[in-house]
């Protein structure tokens, strides 16, 4: 049994990850400040004696006893991390220099939940870990962007100068159960307005293409990277290879819904990524780890979800 910390364990992919640590007997500590995460995603969870919740904002420096950090805490939508920009950046920053300091005091072996958004709008397709990426530094997704950067940017300087054990992972788009409905995600977004007969609504003319990843999947990734082999700190892509445009995407929530939504056109936003598919070699190689769950297979238990969410 390791102790194990989960930051932003109360979100999407943290409540994930609590269930399935919990389930291999570890004892698992849980900090979200409930910016986005939501006491509903881990209320199951609240009976287990190996189970802590604990509400904290990793921007303020936490002082436990663990094994293992698992730092997932970080709004991840554009709707969450354009809210408040300033927080968002300081959330990547300085809650990676905090959950640094902790690994560093407690010996701890540290995994950073990075993003294929270090990537920007990218040039290379699909985009391998060597890729530098094309970032816009002042647009209005960059206090995400280059708040990812600049905490890979620290777990390779801790790593470099403290000699910290760390693993970095860069996590595309990912998807499942718990998801927030408001959260602007394109998968969200399209089930949230079919099952409410609403117009699905495509930004740009459909053509823009992403990856999804059923959240098992990652899940099943970032335990694979926190236990490989000791000197092997990534960056690792994690992500599904399969390339769905938007249009696709839209067609098969609808055929999955039996919703009879029309679909509807808006402009690109800014800085919007028009191509996003992970080169996973280096995934394969080292962890064995490749995505088994198509997107219709994952899609169905995300509807239900939603479904039950919305009383739809």
């Amino acid at each position: 049994m390791n102790r194990i910390l989960v930051t932003g364990g109360a979100g999407f992919l943290g409540s994930h990850l609590c269930d399935r640590l919990l389930a291999e007997k570890h004892d698992v500590l849980c900090v979200d400040n409930f910016f986005t995460g939501s006491k509903a995603n881990i209320k199951h969870l609240t009976g287990n004696p190996d189970f802590e919740l604990m509400r904290h904002d990793v921007t303020f420096p936490l002082y436990v006893e663990v094994d293992q950090i698992y730092n997932l805490a970080c709004p991840a939508s554009p709707v969450h991390y354009q809210f408040d920009p300033v927080q968002t950046t300081k959330t990547s920053v300085h809650g990676a220099i905090n959950m640094l300091g902790l690994a560093k005091r407690v010996k701890a072996r540290i995994l950073q939940a990075s993003t294929s958004e270090v990537y920007g709008d990218p040039e290379v397709h699909p985009q391998p870990e060597s890729y530098w990426g094309k970032v816009n530094p002042i647009g209005p997704r960059s206090c995400y962007d280059e708040g990812k950067r600049c905490a890979e940017t620290l777990f390779f300087d801790y790593r470099r100068q403290h000699n910290l054990d760390i693993k970095v992972v860069r996590i595309f788009n990912t998807y499942g159960p718990r998801m927030h409905p408001n959260d602007g995600r394109v998968v969200s977004n399209f089930i949230v307005q079919a099952l409410q007969g609403k117009d699905i609504t495509i930004y740009g003319d459909g053509s823009q293409t992403r990856s999804f990843c059923y959240v098992d999947d990652l899940i099943e990734g970032l335990v694979r990277m926190m236990n490989s082999e000791e000197g092997f700190a990534g960056p690792v892509n994690m992500g599904n290879p399969g390339e769905f445009t938007m249009l696709q995407l839209a067609e098969n929530v609808l055929r999955l819904t039996r919703s009879s939504s029309k679909l509807i056109f808006l402009p690109l936003p800014e800085d919007d990524p028009r191509q996003r598919q992970p080169d996973i070699s280096l995934a394969r190689e080292k962890l064995g780890w490749q995505p088994q769950v198509s997107l219709d297979e994952g899609l169905v238990p995300t509807i239900e979800y939603f479904r039950k969410l919305l009383n739809a």
